[in-house]
């Protein structure tokens, strides 16, 4: 296990990156255009964000029921990752246009999005240019 100090760090080991519109997984690996360019929206969107306590936490079963839904994009690693105590395989967020923070969402194989997550309050900006591009993929 790698552990970090910010959440932020992690974004650098991206393995793939998968988007689901509306329940359908479409995957990018490293090194594919579609990749880099959302891994580049990504870090430009988080780019003087601050990574917060989350206030919620996840339901495996509920999470899968709104992933057949709008938009999310996980990101997932070759190994297990640890930032603040918790550990994660992949992160998943929910995108929406007019979202000014978001929680990651943690996956890992035993529980699934099962537990606390971490919150990213994007500091004035929202996701609307990472929305856009993800959609015109």
């Amino acid at each position: 296990m790698v552990i970090m100090e910010e959440i932020y760090e992690a974004f650098d080991y991206t393995e793939q990156i998968n988007v689901y519109s509306d329940g359908v997984k479409t995957r990018y690996s490293a090194g594919d255009d579609g990749y880099n360019k959302i891994l580049a929206g990504w870090n430009k969107m988080i780019e003087g964000a601050h990574q917060m306590p989350a206030l919620g936490v996840s339901i495996n079963k509920l999470t899968l029921q709104e992933m057949q839904k709008n938009l999310w994009v996980e990101f997932a690693f070759s190994k297990q990752y640890e930032c603040c105590g918790m550990p994660f395989e992949k992160l998943l967020v929910a995108v929406n246009k007019d979202y000014y923070g978001f929680n990651l969402i943690r996956y890992n194989t035993e529980y699934g999005y099962e537990g606390r997550c971490y919150y990213i309050d994007l500091v004035g900006k929202n996701m609307s240019e990472f929305y856009e591009l993800l959609n015109n993929l």
